[in-house]
């Protein structure tokens, strides 16, 4: 089989190559040049794409005896997950860019270019599992990412490989080791691959500019103070509100309610954040069926976040498929422009993911 290595310079990326080779694939590596103005050198474990990155990569891929190339797919990045997460923040949502790299750069544009060119599969170092076409959670589940991949259909599962998801962290670094692969002690990359300060509230507020609004008491209407932007808060958000006086009541305030049309952010109490119902959009059903009334299922709203039973029901929408998520018991900090990834009920722990869908709206 044919297979094109998606190689990002990391650990993770090197061992799921190595490890298509070792299985006996025709393996070509890859590696995506997705900054306008790549940096020389990585600033430890924040950033990516690097041109330390691209070198990284090659050395692999030399060490592994395969050939190497590197795709500019910067505009695309630009377009499609940059400037598509400032939008959604300026528009008082709170995005994963990560699901929108593997939705539209690495496994729509990439895998579509990998088909084009003859290849049957296409290999990352996601730490995901993928069984008869079943995605499921990685054996590590600190480092589980079958949420982010959640958004991947059925076409597009059936073409991918994530050689390294059954096997914990620190055994790949091992492995990379053994295998004399140089970054085996490579940092991992954390936060947001294109904020490599990690501020994301500096980078967006130089992206949208200041427009200003009140920071409001849920409970009185009293403006409590101002802000600069809708875009520095998230629901849930506790610190970084701006407020001087303390609650009445001394507990904490957090951010309930974004309006990004008045600009006005709205705070109160840690039970006024719990939602019993879910709305979403761009709903996918992982099997490439959907199914024909509700569904119990587990439920999960942020990468890391816990799982809760509820019940989905898919719906037919003016833009699309929709979905409707009833919880059986409340979850807090649930925003809009999240995920809703739905893991199957009965499955062990939850691994099993059976649908996603892009939050639109909360109900209590």
């Amino acid at each position: 089989m044919r297979v094109l290595a998606a190689m990002s310079g990391g650990v993770d990326s090197a061992v799921a190559a190595a490890r298509a080779v070792e299985a006996g694939h025709e393996v070509v590596g890859v590696h995506l040049a997705l900054s306008t103005a790549p940096g020389a050198l990585r600033s430890g474990s924040r950033g990516c794409c690097s041109r330390e990155d691209a070198d990284d990569a090659r050395r692999v891929a030399d060490l592994l005896g395969i050939p190497f190339y590197v795709w500019d797919f910067a505009e695309k990045f630009k377009e499609d997950v940059i400037d598509e997460f400032v939008a959604a923040y300026a528009a008082g949502e709170t995005p994963n860019p990560c699901l929108s790299c593997n939705e539209k750069i690495k496994f729509s544009a990439l895998a579509e270019r990998a088909v084009a060119l003859g290849f049957d599969a296409l290999a990352t170092g996601h730490y995901a599992r993928l069984e008869d076409g079943v995605l499921r959670r990685a054996v590590d589940a600190d480092k589980d990412q079958s949420y982010v991949l959640a958004v991947l259909d059925h076409e597009q599962l059936s073409r991918a490989m994530f050689p390294v998801g059954d096997t914990a962290k620190p055994q790949i670094r091992e492995e990379a080791e053994r295998r004399g692969l140089a970054v085996a002690d490579k940092p991992d990359s954390y936060d947001i691959c294109f904020i490599p300060s990690g501020d994301t509230r500096a980078f967006l507020g130089a992206k949208i500019g200041i427009r200003t609004g009140s920071v409001v008491d849920s409970a009185t209407g009293d403006v409590l103070g101002e802000h600069e932007g809708v875009h520095g808060f998230t629901i849930g958000q506790r610190k970084g509100l701006g407020i001087e006086a303390p609650a009445a009541d001394g507990q904490p305030r957090y951010v309930t309610s974004i309006d990004p049309d008045s600009g006005t952010v709205t705070v109160g109490g840690a039970e006024e954040l719990e939602v019993w119902s879910i709305t979403s959009n761009k709903a996918i059903w992982t099997s490439g069926v959907t199914p024909d009334g509700p569904v119990e299922c587990l439920v999960q709203v942020r990468a890391h976040g816990g799982l809760a039973p509820a019940i989905a029901t898919p719906v037919d929408g003016v833009d699309g498929p929709e979905m409707r998520i009833e919880l059986r018991e409340p979850l807090r900090g649930v925003a809009r422009g999240q995920a809703a990834v739905l893991y199957l009920a009965d499955a062990v722990n939850g691994d099993q993911v059976i649908g996603c869908g892009r939050i639109t709206g909360t109900g209590v």
